[in-house]
């Protein structure tokens, strides 16, 4: 009987056995953040020996990479660019890669973590999102610092948001974060 996750219009069915890895090589960690870009390749980042795993639409392993760059791979963001940005919430960092894996930017200053609640980028980094102009990279510095931080494409920081909000309705900590054209 088929494994079916999901509600509504967005359901799924789990494909055991769907990524066909070669010999020898193992994928048995924590697969963080999954991104798919214009030709269908799936991008796996994962908390294993080989970060970055990518297959074909069709589960075929095509390469890995990011080997002895990532310390614990959190989010990914496929811009239109064709790159990709990658945070790193156990080595404080977001990078954005080729995707073929050549780092192009790295912000944040790897394995430095801003002092815990500083407001200071970052503290355990978790996700990234485009303003839809994509002129802006918002980055959500979650686990111990409960900001939004609001970046050019060059690294520049332009401001960050307030800290912990606990009012009623509010979140205080930001895990995963996204731009639309009403509030970028």
């Amino acid at each position: 009987m088929p494994v079916i996750l999901g509600t509504d219009g967005y359901r799924y069915e789990v494909s055991e056995g769907w990524a066909k890895l070669p010999p020898g090589m193992e994928f048995n960690a924590d697969v963080a953040a999954v991104g798919v870009d214009a030709h269908d390749n799936v991008y796996a980042f994962n908390r294993g020996k080989h970060p970055m795993c990518v297959f074909d639409r069709d589960g075929n392993f095509l390469r890995s990479w990011g080997e002895g760059t990532f310390v614990r791979p959190h989010g990914v963001f496929m811009a239109p660019d064709e790159t990709i940005w990658l945070t790193d919430d156990g080595d404080h960092t977001v990078r954005q890669c080729t995707l073929d894996g050549k780092v192009l930017l790295t912000i944040g200053v790897p394995g430095k973590p801003a002092p815990y609640m500083s407001g200071e980028p970052f503290h355990r980094c978790t996700h990234t999102a485009l303003s839809p102009q994509a002129d802006y990279l918002y980055i959500s510095d979650g686990y111990g610092n409960s900001r939004v931080h609001k970046y050019t494409l060059d690294g520049k920081r332009v401001m960050s948001s307030a800290g912990r909000l606990c009012e009623e309705g509010a979140y205080s900590t930001r895990r995963g974060v996204s731009a639309d054209a009403s509030h970028a």
